[in-house]
């Protein structure tokens, strides 16, 4: 028989007023039940991360601590940092006091009771356990078709990422101190983490409808955490645009030779649409190529910066 371990649940929130006191009172009901089955360690318990909300966000998680210390505490951020350092934040801040944490988003399109499941797979060795999507019925067309594209695009691209996985996992001590490690400034949580290595484990559910609010990843958002994914864990769209500028160069010498045979033949028709066509054409490769370095190269002047990725305004 083993000895039920300290679990922390780590939610990071933004602007998640609306749908705050349900997700605190479905996680609170889930993690008494486990406490009182000796599932897990009675020390175990909830933690909030407000990246900077602008609403009244703080002053729930406050409440719910006063209430209940116990069970409840919070990680206050000075500024907005990001879904990803708000996650870093919790993980490495209070995360190493745990034997275990799981990571969750707070507008419970998640399945919690696969929590039961993944604290199952801990205790049979396993240091990472990875909540996955079963299907996306519930997405758009668009926002299916999108996020499909991504992956195959990441795995193209040599990352190694883990198929209709966002940030719902649970981590053993193990992966948390060998995540502490990892110092970058872009960050991307769902490729470092497979690269940890350990023993993992996959659990699936069916993600629901968001239960209140409104999302905090529009187009926008999706878009940009997308670029962060493909320019943090691969050169390999530096290496297609060189190969692009090798086969442009090639095509064009076919071309002079194919030119130069037509003048002496006689075939040639003086215009202007294919010179300019072409003028067009590469000077929009050519400042593609160059945005594509340039990012690259803006990645390493903030790595080198060494700035920190968040700052703690209070800790519950």
């Amino acid at each position: 028989m083993y000895n039920p371990c300290i679990v922390y649940l780590i939610i990071p929130c933004y602007n998640e007023e609306a749908v705050l006191p349900e997700t605190a009172k479905q996680l609170a009901n889930k993690i008494e039940i486990l406490r009182a089955d000796k599932t897990i360690s009675e020390k175990s318990k909830i933690f909030f991360v407000d990246d900077g909300s602008k609403d009244t966000t703080w002053e729930i998680i406050k409440k719910y601590h006063v209430e209940n210390p116990d069970l409840f505490g919070g990680i206050k951020l000075s500024k907005n940092c990001g879904h990803q350092n708000a996650l870093l934040c919790g993980l490495i801040s209070i995360g190493n006091k745990a034997d275990a944490t799981i990571t969750i988003d707070a507008d419970l399109q998640d399945d919690i009771n696969v929590i039961d499941k993944m604290i199952k797979s801990y205790y049979s060795g396993n240091e990472i356990v990875y909540g996955i999507r079963s299907d996306r019925e519930k997405d758009s067309f668009f926002k299916k078709t999108t996020a499909q594209g991504f992956y195959r695009f990441m795995g193209f691209l040599g990352a190694e990422l883990v198929y209709n996985h966002a940030d719902f996992r649970l981590m053993g001590k193990n992966a948390l101190n060998a995540l502490s490690e990892y110092q970058e400034v872009n960050l991307f949580l769902r490729g470092i983490v497979p690269m940890l290595g350990y023993k993992t484990d996959t659990v699936y559910y069916s993600r629901k409808e968001r239960f209140a609010g409104t999302t905090k990843y529009p187009l926008r958002k999706m878009l940009k955490f997308a670029f962060e994914g493909i320019t943090s864990f691969s050169i390999k769209p530096i290496r297609i645009i060189t190969l692009m500028g090798i086969s442009f160069f090639l095509i064009s010498m076919s071309m002079v030779i194919y030119f130069f045979v037509q003048h002496f033949s006689g075939a040639t028709i003086p215009g202007w649409a294919s010179i300019i066509v072409s003028i067009w054409g590469m000077s929009g490769l050519i400042i593609f190529t160059i945005g594509i370095v340039g990012e690259y190269i803006g990645k390493i002047y903030l790595e080198t910066k060494r700035r920190p990725r968040f700052h703690i305004e209070t800790i519950l």
